[in-house]
Parts: C-alpha cells; structure tokens; sequence
C-alpha cells in the first residue's frame, strides 16, 4: 500500500464484469479504489490485488445494496479505515454500479420481482448516495451507472428498464441539488455488454449476441474494457464541465 495521497473512489458490484474494469481503469488514471461485493470475497480480493499491483491501494468491503439499513454502519467502516490508512474519512469519486438482471415479460413480471428492482436498483442507490454525501469530498464527482434500455425497448426488461430511467431522472436532480458544493453527477448507461451480468445471457447465447451485434452501428455487443474507461473519464480533470448528463456507450445501438 502507498503512502502518499491519492483521490479515492468507491465503486459499488466492483468484485467482477463491469466494475472491475472500472476499478482498474481508475486506478490506470492514479485513483485510490475502495470496491464492493455481496458474495464473492475471493473475486473482490483479487481485483483489489490487481489494483495494488499499479500501484494504487485498494480494499474490499461486503455490501449489500438492497440493505439501506446498513448503510451507515458500512461508510462507518469505511470512514474507520479511511482515517487509519490516509487520515481522511472521505472519498472523491462515488460510482453506484451495483446490480442484477431481471428478464420477464411484463404481463408475467411479479410484485416480488418488482420491489428487487426497485430495491437495489433505485432504493439503493438513492440511499447509499444520501449516506455517502457526508463522506464525499467538495468537488467530488456522483457517477450513476444505468442502461441502453432507459432509452429503447426490449422485450422482458420492463421492470430493469424502468428503475434505470428513475437513477436517471434523479441523477438530474442530484446535479441541481449538489451543485453548489461542486460535486458533478452523471450517469454512463451501457449496451447490451458481454459479461457474466444476467447468468451471462449476452456473453453466451450466441443467437442473442449475433441479434444484438446486428442492432449496433459498430457491429458488435460491448466487452466491459468498453465502459470503465468513460467512467474514469468521468472522475477526471478533464471531465470538471460535465454535469447532469447521460452518456450512452453502446457502439450505437438501436439508432
């Protein structure tokens, strides 16, 4: 672990897929990564190594996002560890990756199936970001992760689709709210993405891929080293004007 000073981010579901290649690319860019996983410790583990190993620090905490309960027992944990290691309880960059996949056609889609959308999917993240405001640093930067599907359509993911179209409404209205503080929020929405997301759904039903890639004006589903970069962007200088907006990137799907 390094000892000097880096801005530090805390990527929610960063144990594998998408968020582990968040969590590299952000530390590719000199960021401090504090990573969270629900099962897997193992798998959190070792992204956290593979952080290390570029010279960042890095560590993994079990969270689970539905559980807005402990929510203020977690960034107490984390301001603990924080202050051990840096002497700061804060962060600078908050990425709300965390998730999972529903596919049901809405005529068959359950209450049950619903509220673990909502809960994870926009409960979580509304109440984890309130939690963590306290622990962000000024002119920090608010990164919602939504999906394709808040703009287009695909059958079966109604319920999926429609909490990722409210993390993106409220990511407008964090912008307004937090703006006075400097801190930008914004949101990445991907495309269909070749991951172990959904049991692997897009990654290995070939017929699926194949319809997909036909979809994309490049030809192709997505691979996650196709979106961490943009969020590591996002955490940049470079990216200080880019507030309250939706970047999709998905090779150009359904245009």
């Amino acid at each position: 672990m390094k000892t000097t000073a880096s801005k530090i981010a805390l990527v929610t579901g960063g144990s594998r897929g998408l968020g582990r290649d968040m969590a590299l690319k952000l530390a590719a860019r000199g960021i401090d990564v504090i990573l969270t996983y629900n099962r897997n410790q193992a798998e959190a583990d070792n992204v956290a190594a593979a952080v290390e190993a570029t010279g960042q620090r890095a560590v993994a905490f079990r969270l689970d996002t539905r559980d807005t309960q402990s929510f203020a027992g977690f960034f107490s944990k984390v301001s603990s560890y924080l202050t051990t290691h840096g002497g700061s309880p804060n962060i600078d960059f908050l990425i709300n990756n965390a998730g999972t996949a529903l596919y049901a056609p809405f005529e068959e889609t359950t209450e049950e199936q619903l509220d673990a959308m909502f809960q994870i999917h926009y409960k979580g993240v509304f109440f984890l970001t309130q939690q963590a405001l306290p622990f962000i640093n000024d002119d920090g930067r608010i990164v919602n992760i939504s999906s394709g599907l808040a703009r287009f359509s695909f059958p079966g993911s109604s319920a999926y689709g429609s909490m990722k179209g409210a993390v993106e409404v409220l990511t407008r209205y964090l912008a307004r709210e937090l703006g006075a503080r400097g801190i930008a929020v914004n949101v990445v929405a991907p495309g269909p993405i070749a991951t172990d997301f959904g049991g692997g759904r897009v990654r290995d039903n070939q017929a699926l891929n194949t319809q997909l890639a036909g979809l994309t004006a490049l030809g192709r589903v997505g691979l996650p080293d196709d979106i961490g970069g943009v969020v590591a962007f996002l955490c940049s200088d470079e990216a200080r004007w880019i507030n309250g907006q939706r970047i999709e990137v998905s090779g150009g799907v359904n245009l």
